[in-house]
């Protein structure tokens, strides 16, 4: 079966199972649309928050960005998985415990101030539709390629999908449906990161084949990785640090307490019936998280050998007869010349992957030197021997441009793997991407319909009003960000760290704050989000644009890019976090503390007497 075909059926399939599964689970009440009844199990949770969890960026995105930045790109896995951790052990227990729906409420009821509860919303709102454009770009680009159809195409058809499942289901079809996409994505990224650790290490087990020696050799794939990036002018793959140690100390934290701040991970937990339910889904997560982030560094390295390997026969990777990819031990021990002219590959000759790829406008091709030849490297490089090899080669500039976002989806294709394992890539992907989506629209659709509809214009609206205002909200979420991910601000693993800077500057503050200083009043919470917000959009706003609207930014307002010591503007949501407990505290000294009830409704929530269940009506 050729392989479009297999796409077809095997994405189809994935997507029929997502909507029946919506529909025989499809919610009746409020407390199904927004937490599933508190009826779920604890490792079908933890499935389901897995799947909630692993978006477009850690699926599509972030093995492509380690594969550019190389060590670099651990920034992402260890923020990531530090702010899972985090959120597991310090937040959701006790706001399980408290027994909310919604993050807006906690804060709503904790600083017994409906002015609280509504600035949480818009900081919500902020940070998830943020975090769906890069969802929507996820899609856009796994569509455009599997589906042969425009990236701009892909993302309306992924809105229809996202439509049909999350707004008829609410949280316990997604919930279900998640579990699903969970199974999918999984096997899609392991799968081909098996076929392709064992092509090149003889080891089908990718975390210990990055660490291996290439087949038929005594050299180490990252070793030869290392030499094969620094000949072409790159960073060494293997100590790379984006910008400064500083800028990545940041950035790791911004993404770890971004995490913990995100209000559709945070919702998961409201799903199960028991405080000590919501521990276990969190510790099942982290295990079903692991599986794919454990992985990730090996599927970017060796990513990042087979495109190299493809365009530059020096490397030492070959086509065999049944068209796989297979290691050449006597050319890879070799050590040939990257610069030699017969070891660029002719144009003309490139493979069927690359072909498809460029349809697509993800990868390009510029002939500047017209030889006709593919010249793969780093033109703007600081090693003086790399580029006088490159001159004397007569290599006029790289002439191959490849975005990071295809680097996952491209990977069985470059590695010449069998159709029916690309095809599981493509399901995958559209299975990551979709999944994040529709926990996010859920949090977006309970903040509009359940904190602001009901809990701040219309009190007595009745539970069918209310659902439909929260399906309302839903659908008019999914537009909003459909639009932006047609135009988005960049990668879509760089525009959810944006989504993570939101949420780290503005929510995770008040919720520790909330939960762990009895005496911080509303005045402090309210000052301290809005001060978090305002100097983290400020700042990202400066680089990319008012609300990611390219040709508005005011760059060198700010004095120049990165100007604060260097700091990117997605790295600079843990700045934003600083300012805001420092102006909660500071507002909070200067006004009355809380009431008394407050303060001991929060000394009752820490006490670690949760196993039992807690009422769930709200």
């Amino acid at each position: 079966m050729d392989l479009q075909t297999m796409t077809y059926l095997v994405v189809g399939a994935s997507f029929a199972l997502y909507i029946g599964i919506a529909i025989w689970a499809r919610a009746g009440s409020t407390s199904e649309f927004y937490a599933a009844g508190g009826s779920v199990h604890p490792i079908t949770n933890g499935m389901a928050t897995a799947a909630d969890w692993m978006s477009a960026a850690s699926f599509i995105s972030m093995a492509g960005l380690i594969a550019n930045m190389g060590y670099g790109g651990g920034l992402f896995l260890m923020g990531w998985t530090g702010g899972y951790v985090l959120l597991a052990m310090l937040l959701a227990p006790y706001l399980r415990k408290f027994g909310k729906f919604t993050v807006p409420q906690f804060i709503g009821d904790r600083f017994y101030s409906q002015t609280a509860s509504t600035v949480a919303v818009i900081c919500l709102l902020t940070a998830s539709i943020t975090y769906i454009i890069g969802q929507m770009t996820g899609v856009g680009v796994a569509f455009s390629r599997f589906l042969g159809v425009s990236s701009d195409t892909g993302i309306y058809i992924g809105m229809g999908i996202v439509f049909a499942y999350a707004v008829f289901g609410g949280m316990k079809g997604i919930t279900y449906t998640q579990v699903a996409q969970y199974i999918v994505l999984i096997l899609a990224y392991t799968v081909p990161a098996m076929f392709i650790s064992l092509q090149l290490t003889g080891n089908p087990i990718p975390q210990l084949g990055l660490g291996s020696n290439i087949s038929g050799t005594d050299i180490s794939l990252l070793q030869k990785l290392d030499q094969v990036v620094t000949d072409l002018g790159f960073g060494q793959y293997t100590t790379s640090v984006p910008g400064s140690t500083l800028n990545m100390f940041v950035y790791t934290m911004s993404l770890m307490i971004g995490t913990a701040g995100l209000p559709h991970v945070i919702m998961r937990f409201f799903t199960v019936a028991k405080v000590s339910d919501a521990r276990s889904s969190a510790g099942w997560a982290l295990v079903f998280i692991a599986i794919l982030y454990t992985t990730a560094p090996a599927v970017g390295a060796m990513a990042k050998l087979n495109l190299h390997g493809t365009v530059n026969t020096a490397v030492g990777l070959q086509t065999a007869a049944d068209g796989s990819m297979v290691v050449n031990a006597d050319a890879v021990k070799a050590n040939a010349d990257v610069f030699a002219t017969e070891a660029s590959l002719v144009y003309e000759q490139r493979p069927e992957w690359m072909k498809r790829w460029e349809k697509t406008g993800l990868l390009k091709f510029e002939d500047k030197n017209g030889d006709g030849r593919i010249q793969y490297y780093n033109d703007k490089t600081k090693s003086a021997d790399a580029k006088a090899k490159a001159e004397a080669a007569g290599w006029k500039g790289n002439e191959l441009t490849v975005n990071a976002d295809i680097i996952v989806l491209a990977n069985p294709e470059i590695a010449l793997l069998p159709n029916w394992v690309i095809a599981l890539v493509a399901a995958g992907g559209l299975a990551a991407a979709l999944s994040t989506a529709a926990g996010l629209l859920m949090a977006i659709s309970a903040a509009v319909s359940h904190d602001l509809v009901k809990g701040v214009f219309m009190p007595n609206i009745s539970e069918q009003a209310e659902l439909r205002a929260g399906k309302i909200s839903m659908a008019v979420a999914i537009v909003i960000a459909g639009y932006l991910g047609l135009n988005p601000p960049g990668f879509a693993a760089g525009t959810v760290a944006l989504a993570f800077g939101i949420a780290a500057s503005s929510l995770f503050p008040a919720i520790m704050m909330g939960i762990f200083s009895k005496k911080m009043n509303k005045e402090g919470a309210i000052a301290g989000m809005l001060a978090g917000l305002f100097v983290t959009l400020f700042y990202v706003f400066a680089h990319k644009g008012i609300f990611f609207i390219k040709g508005t930014d005011f760059v060198d307002m700010i004095g120049g890019a990165n100007s604060f010591f260097g700091i990117t503007p997605e790295a600079f949501g843990a700045i934003g976090a600083l300012v805001n407990f420092a102006v909660a505290f500071v507002v909070d000294k200067m006004t009355k503390e809380p009431p008394e009830h407050i303060q001991h409704m929060v000394e009752n929530v820490r006490i670690p007497r949760g196993a039992k269940a807690v009422d769930g009506a709200h």
